[in-house]
């Protein structure tokens, strides 16, 4: 299976500025991000960022088959982002590409390779992944996104809402316990490349900024989502200090083992 993983890695952030270039256990952020997606199955890894540090942090680490791409500073959207590697490195219509969040240092490479396939094997030309919801609290967090799932695979409808909604369940709050048909979804997509390319150039629809979720310009426009479940347990990102404590306690607990430099 060929395909391509391309990392977006924007310098600036609110919450935690320089986020690429966090220590975690003594090494960038974007740094194990990369040696984790470079453990993949993907025949380039291309971190594409806004910032020359990120660029220099990169290419020092030195990991065999990564490289880094200075990309335009006023893209709005990590796929913007991808989309200009895509063209500067002229891959035609038909390839795959994998977008890989620049804040999962913890994600596994196996799940990478499995949004590939997923796509691969399907008639969709976008593909994600999602875990199974088992904490009542994490269906009603806005900041766990969740997915609702057709009978054939494909992605019904995204929120930060509690969906699907159980009448019965939640009539009375937060219940102690939930079912099994909630599923969080996880931030990672693979792409044909005509596919992003049509993406990009439409505007925001109004369920996208309604729910700040962009994946729900493709269902706006009649595009089907190829849904699986990921095969391997993949951590939270890094969007908070909190989060930043959470991977250091883990690295410290069980250190991500890399191939390579």
């Amino acid at each position: 299976m060929s395909y391509h993983v391309v990392i977006p890695a924007r310098y600036a952030s609110t919450r935690l500025p320089g986020k690429p270039l966090i220590d975690l256990g003594g090494t960038p952020m974007i740094v194990r991000v990369a040696r984790q997606a470079r453990q993949s199955q993907a025949a380039s890894v291309v971190v594409a960022t806004d910032d020359e540090r990120v660029m220099r942090v990169v290419d020092e680490a030195g990991i065999g088959g990564v490289d880094a791409l200075l990309t335009c500073a006023d893209h709005t959207t990590g796929s913007d982002r991808l989309m200009e590697v895509v063209a500067a490195r002229g891959w035609s219509d038909d390839e795959i590409v994998v977008n890989v969040q620049g804040d999962e240092p913890l994600i596994p490479p196996l799940v990478i390779d499995q949004v590939a396939e997923a796509l691969r094997s399907a008639t969709c030309r976008v593909a994600t992944l999602f875990e199974p919801l088992r904490c009542a609290e994490h269906v009603f967090d806005p900041n766990v996104v969740k997915v609702v799932v057709g009978r054939g695979g494909q992605a019904l409808y995204f929120s930060r809402a509690p969906v699907p909604w159980s009448r019965a369940e939640f009539g009375a709050g937060i219940p102690a316990s939930i079912g099994a048909c909630w599923k969080r979804h996880i931030g990672i997509y693979a792409y044909r490349v005509d596919m992003l390319e049509a993406f990009v150039g439409w505007p925001p629809s109004v369920l996208e900024k309604t729910e700040t979720l962009e994946q729900l310009r493709f269902l706006d426009h009649g595009c089907g989502i190829a849904v699986a479940e990921a095969a391997a347990l993949v951590p939270g990102g890094v969007d908070t200090p909190a989060d930043v404590e959470r991977v250091r306690d883990a690295l410290r607990e069980a250190p991500v083992v890399n191939r390579g430099p």
